[in-house]
């Protein structure tokens, strides 16, 4: 007979089970990871064909569906600044098969510009992968009276409210960008929204309006010598414009507004299939291929693991959410 007391021998045997079922809970969480993915893949991506968001996730693609074994199977569900494509994974079963692909601002600002959102993108979604940082260009029309970014700045002081800046939105990564200029650099210029950045960027070469932060679709015609390649809005300069100075160095401290996309599930998705989609991504981030797609962009690959990815969205909304409540920004 058991010579320790019959509570003691109790607690051991609760410990043992306890101890036993953890270990039975990790052999079934490493089973499910890897018996998944048994059938194709969707992502849902929140943005229309053609958006940074859609041509990062079909760049990873392909090397997903070979890693996976399984059809990677990509579904444009665009409108309401992302809300109706993020709304289908958050309520979409967590088992893996349904993933979104979405631009940052989706969990980073849209929280912030909205009353009431149908999801909890806190709780109703888990980052899996971070595939790149978007970063913003200043870009000005191309007979702009100033040639380099302190000269810009100094023009802005010198003509309050004469100056226009053009963005794809209301409450939009670009609009914000704005809103952080004029609130850094202590000057007053007036916002034209549009209804997406390339209306912006055409009124731009037209010379409708003076400047705009660019998601890189201007690039092209600055290199044509059509417009002004200003700065970039990032904290360190671009790999692909290494001459280019960022906000940063002008005075602007700090200035960011870059933004993350990347890949999420919905809540309760097994630990396991996250890891595997996590490594699965970071791996396809480091082909030569997938880079250069990716340069395209004029962004950078993210790899990182789900928790720096959640850190770095939880610091971009910290910064965003004091970008709009300081300056009272709203989506109407």
């Amino acid at each position: 007979m058991d010579p320790r007391p019959v509570s003691a021998r109790r607690r051991f045997l609760a410990q043992a089970a306890a101890a036993g079922a953890l270990g039975l809970a990790g052999r079934v969480s490493a089973q499910a990871g890897d018996a998944w993915p048994a059938r194709p893949v969707k992502v849902i991506c929140n943005f229309p064909a053609g958006s940074s968001p859609d041509a990062l996730v079909r760049a990873v693609s392909q090397p997903l569906q070979q890693a996976l074994g399984q059809p990677v199977v990509i579904d444009n569900r665009a409108g309401a600044s992302g809300m109706i494509g993020a709304d289908l994974v958050a309520k979409a079963p967590a088992d893996g098969y349904t993933l979104l692909m979405t631009a940052g601002s989706t969990i980073t600002t849209n929280p912030h510009v909205f009353a009431k959102m149908p999801f909890d993108p806190a709780k109703d979604l888990v980052p899996v992968a971070a595939l790149a940082r978007l970063n913003l260009f200043l870009v000005a029309r191309g007979d702009f009276p100033a040639n380099d970014v302190r000269g810009f700045l100094a023009h802005l002081k010198k003509n309050p409210g004469k100056v226009t800046y053009g963005s794809a939105g209301n409450a939009t990564g670009l609009h914000l960008a704005g809103e952080m200029l004029k609130s850094q650099a202590g000057v007053h210029v007036v916002h034209v929204p549009y209804r997406g950045a390339s209306l912006a960027l055409q009124d731009l070469l037209a010379g409708q309006i003076d400047f705009y932060f660019d998601p890189g679709i201007a690039l092209g015609h600055a290199k044509a010598g059509k417009l002004k390649l200003l700065a970039i809005a990032a904290p360190q300069r671009s790999a692909q414009y290494p001459e280019l100075p960022t906000l940063h160095e002008a005075g602007l401290k700090g200035f960011d507004a870059g933004t993350t996309h990347g890949l999420y599930a919905p809540g309760g998705t097994p630990a396991a299939v996250v890891e595997r989609l996590n490594r699965e991504v970071n791996a396809a981030l480091a082909l030569a291929g997938v880079q250069a797609q990716i340069a395209n962009l004029a962004a950078d690959p993210t790899p990182m693991t789900p928790a720096q990815f959640a850190a770095v969205m939880r610091e971009d909304s910290r910064r965003y959410g004091a970008v709009i409540r300081e300056r009272g920004i709203t989506a109407a």
